[in-house]
């Protein structure tokens, strides 16, 4: 049985100038009848063009509205097929948890330690093939930004609405992340699941160590990605992307912001995972993607789907035919048809 599928249907609406060129054509055969008519009677005008033919310019039109029409069919580019073939996804469920806290505005590392983060998953995404990805934002607390999917274009979308005032409260509740992140691996049959902490590591509670030994329990690996420098950096505080001031403390002392790789590098090793520097995003991403490459992937995703095939080449071959039958054909008599009388013309 055959399947057809319309791939850019937006092109039909080039049908819509077909009626609007018959207008203007009977206008101008209307106007051109009137004009004839003021220089000379019908009988005298046909002694005067003895070879015009009346149905040609007729003919022309035709010819040019169907090659119109079959232009407009081949932009919309039929599909055709019967085959059924079965696709397979084999990957990993691969979340991302990404640090929004204050902090994350440092600029020890450019453009800032949020930014970065965003650049890191943004070029991971792009190496991905068959996994599935998801996305947390933590602060204080930690939400769901994007549930698991295979649509890598939502999520880079989403990524990069994530911003710092996301999240009142503030801290890094990556206890909560890891917790949440439980959530996300709906497919009980998937074993292969992976979590991408990316933060600075700064205020963590002291039992997001356990709680990664808990994921890893449900087997859940976590890899963490530090972005900042042990030096650290003020924190600014920007209005409309204008330096108002830099954040202080309870003192009015200025707020100096460190990496805590220390932690981060804890909570990876107590799930069976490991610590990636991100100040280098070419090589984090490269080491990150590595990681996952030698992770088992397990199918768990196959459906049915039609092999199409294009058909817009026989509209477009049809469209040229009746352009070049438009072209040969004249608006004087032919000779021979003239003789046929195929049309009873006198």
């Amino acid at each position: 049985m055959d399947i057809y599928f319309l791939e850019e249907k937006i092109y039909f609406v080039l049908l819509i100038s077909i009626p609007l060129l018959l207008v203007v054509y009977l206008g101008n055969v209307f106007w051109k009848k009137k004009a004839q008519s003021n220089f000379a009677d019908a009988e005298l005008l046909k002694a005067l063009t003895p070879n015009k033919s009346g149905f040609k310019p007729l003919l022309k039109f035709i010819l040019a509205s169907l090659a119109l029409a079959a232009l407009a069919v081949a932009l919309v580019n039929p599909k055709m097929g019967s085959k059924l073939k079965k696709i397979k996804r084999e990957g990993v469920d691969l979340v991302f948890a990404i640090d929004v806290s204050k902090s994350m505005l440092a600029e020890d590392i450019a453009p800032n330690r949020l930014k970065k983060s965003q650049q890191l998953v943004s070029q991971t995404i792009n190496e991905l093939t068959g996994d599935r990805i998801g996305i947390i934002a933590y602060a204080g607390s930690a939400f769901p930004q994007l549930p698991i999917t295979t649509d890598y274009g939502s999520g880079k979308l989403f990524l990069q609405a994530l911003n710092t005032d996301m999240v009142s409260s503030q801290g890094t509740a990556i206890t909560d992340a890891i917790d949440l992140a439980k959530t996300f691996y709906n497919d009980v049959e998937q074993t292969n699941r992976v979590l991408v902490i990316v933060s600075d590591g700064e205020d963590h509670s002291d039992d997001a160590t356990a709680a990664a030994k808990e994921a890893s329990k449900e087997g859940i690996r976590i890899i963490t990605i530090g972005v900042g420098t042990e030096k650290g950096g003020v924190i600014p505080i920007k209005r409309k992307g204008i330096l108002q001031n830099y954040k202080k403390d309870k003192n009015g002392e200025t707020v100096i912001t460190k990496l805590n790789a220390e932690t981060l590098k804890d909570i990876a090793e107590s799930a069976k995972g490991k610590y990636i520097d991100g100040s280098n995003t070419n090589k984090a991403v490269s080491e990150l993607t590595q990681l996952l490459s030698g992770f088992e992937k397990n199918e768990f995703e196959a459906k049915q789907v039609a092999d199409f095939k294009d058909q817009f080449q026989w509209f477009l071959a049809a469209a040229l035919l009746f352009l070049l039958l438009d072209v040969l054909v004249l608006e004087r008599r032919t000779l021979w048809v003239q003789k046929l009388n195929i049309f009873k013309e006198k």
